[in-house]
């Protein structure tokens, strides 16, 4: 008998929603990209998409450790020559707090096509409401460093 190896028809996706009002960056977004990637389920595959929807709430309320507020930079660039604009992260909060976390979680995510699939899966709100009440997403708790020791 060979191994069970799921077709992208037959992955069955669930909606979670997560919270990261006084959360730490780094663990709302490593665990949204877990979800995303689908390494929660035992039908994990790497070369198909087998991972869920995710809504990440309050991502205005999300904290950063240490200095990074004032340290961490957020580079873009426009397209013309000499364009690269850089940004603190205060500044980026105070603009689009929603784009702190967006990039957290893209950065986890594979940088491929596949990786695309799954990162338009993820949705995120600065406030704590969201639009996707009728899909029914499960509320998801991510662990704080005194819970993982």
């Amino acid at each position: 008998m060979g191994s069970f190896v799921p077709t992208a028809g037959s992955v069955e996706r669930r909606w979670h929603v997560i919270d990261a009002g006084g959360q730490v960056l780094g663990r709302v977004a490593t665990e949204a990209a877990r979800l995303l990637q689908g390494k929660h389920k035992p039908v994990y595959t790497p070369h198909i998409d087998t991972g869920d929807h995710v809504v990440i709430v309050n991502a205005a309320k999300v904290r950063l450790t240490g200095r990074k507020e004032e340290q961490k930079v957020y580079r873009y660039h426009s397209g013309y020559e000499g364009g690269v604009r850089e940004e603190r992260a205060k500044d980026v909060r105070a603009k689009q707090p929603v784009r702190i976390v967006e990039e957290a979680v893209r950065g986890m995510l594979p940088k491929t096509k596949l990786g695309e699939a799954m990162w338009r899966k993820l949705k995120v709100y600065a406030g704590g409401e969201h639009p996707h009440a009728a899909q029914k997403p499960q509320p998801r708790k991510v662990s704080s460093r005194s819970e993982v020791a």
